[in-house]
């Protein structure tokens, strides 16, 4: 399989070793606009460098595209490649606006093609566990959902103005797998936000802390917190507590916490500091989930749909913040 990617970047480069270490990948070929860069990364992980980022998106050129470049640029390419009847991989988001994503979306839909979006929770082990305990009944009627993402080190303040904010950079992750592992759709959310660390993010428009409840589609409550900031480290979990059992998901011995009871030497490991490294398994798993639907011609792990959802939650929960009231998701969906 000759597999294309686009995008060289800190995460690009992740993806590319992740891409190239699959066994069904015969030759792995990048492409970025800085190509010094994709040189770089090329020897790094053992791939080709195409002469220009249009060469990937002809028909037949490659058998797959794997997308994270730029968000400014995920639409444009997700597009280009569908219309070469090239199936696509496309880091989130799909694109920069809902307006945009619902184009993608009808473009994908009537070309009936193979669109993957990454997100890579939906193959954390863990989620998957709970997902499973709840949807067997182990967990009885559920009762109640928590979920928390927070990063150990804010990102620079020049990554703000292309970030989308908090909810949809960052919790946007949460609200995907909220729906994935539960199965429901979120109706309603009422979300608070906080600036408590640097001056940028404020100048930015945006906040450094935040807190959402939602409510789900069958009356159920969840909760989902996070922040730029956590001095303990890269602390991302969630919890689902029902009538027979409560789960939770991120509770190792890498959790970014401690318990301030005598005698407990909970955690016992290091907590990790970025997001990678704790999804590192999670990241490997999706590209291999992605290149099966490609050699089968079977749906996507993660639909264009899907991905469109949990951007109007994070939509509906930044128009929250800056109204002080509860947002419906039928008030931002187009």
């Amino acid at each position: 399989m000759r597999v294309g990617l686009v995008g060289t970047g800190r995460i690009g480069e992740s993806h590319a070793a992740a891409v190239a270490a699959r066994a069904e990948v015969d030759e792995l070929v990048l492409a970025d606009a800085d190509g010094a860069r994709a040189r770089d990364v090329a020897g790094r992980v053992g791939a080709h460098v195409a002469g220009a980022i249009d060469t990937l998106l002809h028909p037949g050129a490659v058998d797959a595209l794997v997308v994270t470049a730029a968000t400014s640029a995920h639409a444009e390419l997700i597009l280009a490649g569908v219309r070469a009847g090239i199936p696509v991989f496309c880091e989130k988001p799909v694109a920069p606006t809902v307006a945009e994503t619902v184009d993608v979306l009808r473009e994908v839909d009537k070309r009936q093609a193979l669109v993957h979006i990454g997100f890579m929770r939906r193959f954390d082990a863990g989620y998957a566990e709970a997902r499973r305990a709840l949807r067997d009944g182990e967990l009885g009627e559920l009762h109640r959902v928590h979920a928390v993402t927070c990063d150990a080190a804010p990102p620079p303040a020049e990554y703000l103005p292309t970030s989308g904010g908090l909810f949809r950079d960052c919790l946007v992750h949460d609200f995907d797998i909220l729906r994935w592992v539960t199965g429901r759709e979120v109706v309603e959310v009422h979300a608070y936000g906080a600036n408590r660390g640097a001056d940028y993010f404020a100048a930015a428009d945006d906040v450094d802390t935040a807190a959402a409840v939602l409510r789900m589609d069958d009356g159920t409550l969840a909760t989902v917190q996070g922040s730029r900031y956590n001095g303990g480290g890269y602390d991302v979990r969630m919890e689902l507590a029902g009538s027979a059992g409560t789960v939770a998901v991120g509770l190792d011995g890498h959790a970014a916490l401690r318990s301030a009871e005598a005698g407990v030497d909970f955690p016992s490991q290091d907590p990790y500091r970025e997001f990678w490294s704790r999804f590192a398994p999670a990241y490997g798993a999706e590209i291999a989930a992605f290149l099966s639907a490609v050699r089968e011609g079977g749906p996507s792990p993660c639909t264009v749909a899907d991905a469109l959802e949990a951007v109007l939650v994070a939509d509906a929960a930044e128009r929250s913040r800056r109204a002080g009231r509860p947002v419906r998701i039928e008030e931002v969906r187009p």
